[in-house]
């Protein structure tokens, strides 16, 4: 490689180990902890590719995107962060992100982009992203950690051709998944075609699904409700797609491995199609996203006209407490009804009651949950956290981040129980005060708040 390459990041390991690597491949390294100090680099014009973290001490890398596209037009831009969620990858892309990797990244990979970056730094910036038949609000909405894991996987597979398969049960979202993968990788400018068995009825079906989609993102929704005879049109698509061939998706809210194994799924189209498989959550696997979701909706309610409107702690904890049949899909219908029934502006613990009432209640998941052992629980979703990589392995730190989702909810629970009362907690729960302290203080409890629900 040949080229200067400004490093920033506030991590000085990370800033230590790129300066190293690119250095060994030939390039010249300016490194900083510094936005500021960056921002005035790439105005003296030096460097040929920046790589910078997101957020830095001195303001979000992000946000300086605009500004050095104005600055030097055409300068690439490798965008790097620990901010692992599917919101951080769209906005590398609308800000016109040469590329974004999340943290933990892959070396080499990030030498090959940026050896890419080098070849192109002469070249003018991307052409921004075409919105025509893009959503302008994708409620990708979650901060747990099974929702950072798929956002994480979500960036990684985004740019690759691989097939992906989405599974998650109806409601989840697969098919914004489906068409976020699309919509932010590099077939973006080009169609975005769904198909069903319905398309694929006919000898022609295939054929007309391949003329349409152009080389662009084909998805296949409900994979598993094809017929064999239909699965086997769908093998042939895929193994003769013409000049241009389209990046392959499906969705399935059904077990596809169980399915195979009944013989209802073809074995050849199954490892077709799970080159890369996304799970998504049911909103039960991810509860504290409830509130975050709620709120999300209302907003969007509001900026569509209907009067403002917030969840009372009350119903919040009903909408935490309850089971979700219909996830997330439920979830926004519930929302909406709320916004247009509620009698003020905070939605009661009872005008809740009233929506969810004629609704499958959450007794069968509560007498499913007292049959299964915790250990059996605890396995069940650990095997789930694995299954969210596919072939990749979790990021390093698997131990630690296990530990803290285990023991953060089981303090706030003894909290809770004792009504804040910190010595009975202690007590409750077998350790010594001064270490539930430092416990509550490096877990980021918040007692007070705990104490209030009492």
């Amino acid at each position: 490689m040949d080229g200067t390459v400004l490093v920033a990041d506030d991590d000085r390991t990370i800033r230590t180990v790129l300066t190293q690597a690119l250095t060994r491949a030939g390039c010249k390294v300016h490194a900083t902890s510094s936005l500021t100090t960056l921002m005035r680099w790439v105005s003296e014009g030096k460097g040929d590719v920046v790589i910078s973290d997101v957020m830095m001490p001195d303001g979000n890398g992000l946000e300086m995107l605009p500004k050095i596209s104005e600055d030097r037009p055409g300068l690439p831009v490798i965008v790097i962060s620990a901010q692992n969620t599917i919101m951080t990858a769209i906005q590398a892309a609308e800000a016109e992100a040469y590329d974004y990797l999340p943290k933990p990244f892959d070396l080499p990979d990030l030498m090959k982009r940026t050896a890419r970056a080098l070849e192109t730094r002469q070249q003018s910036r991307r052409a921004p992203v075409q919105g025509d038949e893009r959503p302008d609000d994708l409620p990708l909405v979650g901060r747990t950690a099974v929702m950072q894991a798929l956002y994480r996987i979500v960036a990684r597979v985004m740019n690759t051709d691989l097939p992906v398969l989405v599974w998650g049960e109806s409601g989840t979202g697969k098919s914004l998944i489906a068409r976020a993968v699309h919509d932010f990788s590099d077939r973006r400018n080009l169609p975005f075609v769904t198909a069903t068995g319905a398309d694929l009825q006919e000898l022609e079906g295939p054929a007309r699904l391949l003329a349409r989609v152009k080389g662009g993102t084909l998805l296949i929704d409900e994979i598993g409700d094809l017929s064999e005879e239909l699965q086997a049109r769908v093998v042939r698509m895929m193994d003769t797609p013409g000049e241009y061939a389209p990046r392959f998706l499906a969705t399935s809210q059904s077990d596809l491995n169980a399915a195979m194994e009944k013989g209802e799924m073809r074995k050849d189209l199954y490892y077709r199609l799970s080159g890369a498989t996304l799970m998504v959550p049911a909103l039960r696997e991810r509860v504290d996203d409830i509130p975050l979701l709620a709120e999300h909706f209302l907003t969007r309610a509001e900026a569509s006209g209907a009067a403002a409107r917030s969840l009372s702690a009350e119903a919040a904890e009903i909408f935490r407490n309850y089971s979700w049949p219909g996830n997330v899909r439920q979830l926004e219908n519930a929302i909406r009804r709320l916004g247009l029934t509620s009698r003020a502006a905070e939605i009661t613990a009872s005008e809740v009651e009233q929506v969810l009432g004629a609704q499958p209640d959450l007794e069968p998941m509560r007498a499913a949950g007292n049959t299964e052992k915790l250990g059996a629980s605890v396995e069940r979703h650990l095997r789930r956290y694995f299954d969210l990589h596919g072939n990749m392995l979790p990021p390093a730190g698997l131990y630690a981040r296990i530990l803290r989702e285990v023991e953060a909810p089981m303090i706030e629970i003894a909290l809770e129980a004792t009504g804040g009362n910190q010595a009975k907690c202690a007590d409750l729960l077998g350790i010594n005060r001064n270490t539930l302290r430092k416990k509550i203080t490096d877990l980021d409890i918040e007692v007070t708040r705990r104490r209030k629900l009492m």
